[in-house]
């Protein structure tokens, strides 16, 4: 397998195993979210030693070690990203598998199994058509001010959406146009996503615009811009 093939099924067997465990109907809310989380998880990682064992490896759902920071490529994977919304059973929710090599997440696959769909950075979507008036996806739960502020500033739509995957995919399946977060996120909320956008021809930084860069000792990655590029240039004027 490839390092993209591997990507995706390692995305999508953690989405079935989540899915088969919710469909059970035996566990809700929190407690669905920690079995989920564990499942996934221990389905990554043992599959990822299997499959490529001298890579590093992050995974929110383990304890971080320094070792990964002596690596070329280490995996990073979120095994349920928007336990909550999983939890309540709804489909806005993800599994994230990406691939960082020297700090650039070269390859990622982001599951949306709710929705029956795997994106992969090797085979992005086609371009879609966008309005003229774009659409401004935030957080359902624990939306910033700030999404406020520029969704006044670009005259756009507000569509509260789950998790930063979901969201992020939204923007390239063209059900949505401009993600933008500044609450707080970690190398594995976002690795993956901003593999697939890329790919797909979206714009994909940090908010003022620099490059992402993972497989750093501190796991925190505060703030993202995931954007058709179309408007690219009105976000960027609106963000001075």
């Amino acid at each position: 397998m490839t390092d993209a093939e591997l990507a995706a099924r390692l995305a999508e067997g953690a989405g079935a195993i989540l899915m088969a465990i919710r469909d059970r109907g035996l566990l809700a809310g929190k407690a669905l979210g920690k079995a989920g989380d564990a499942a996934a998880n221990a389905f990554l990682v043992a599959a990822l030693a299997e499959q490529r064992p001298d890579d590093g490896l992050l995974s929110e759902e383990q304890a971080d070690t320094r070792e990964r920071l002596g690596k070329s490529r280490v995996w990073i994977v979120d095994p349920l990203d928007g336990t909550r919304e999983y939890g309540e059973g709804r489909d806005d929710w993800a599994v994230h598998v990406a691939l960082s090599i020297d700090g650039v997440a070269r390859i990622g696959a982001v599951a949306l199994p709710a929705q029956g769909l795997v994106l992969r950075s090797d085979a992005p979507p086609p371009p879609v058509a966008r309005p003229a008036r774009p659409r401004l996806l935030v957080s359902r739960s624990r939306r910033p001010a700030e999404c406020d502020r520029l969704a006044g500033r670009l005259d756009a739509d507000i569509v509260p959406m789950g998790s930063a995957g979901a969201k992020a995919m939204a923007v390239v399946l063209g059900q949505g146009d401009i993600y933008f977060h500044t609450g707080g996120q970690h190398q594995w909320d976002n690795a993956a996503p901003v593999a697939v956008a890329l790919a797909a021809g979206m714009v994909a930084t940090r908010v003022d615009g620099s490059a992402f860069v993972y497989n750093g000792p501190d796991t925190l990655l505060p703030d993202l811009l995931i954007c058709a590029p179309d408007y690219i240039d009105q976000v960027r004027a609106a963000l001075d």
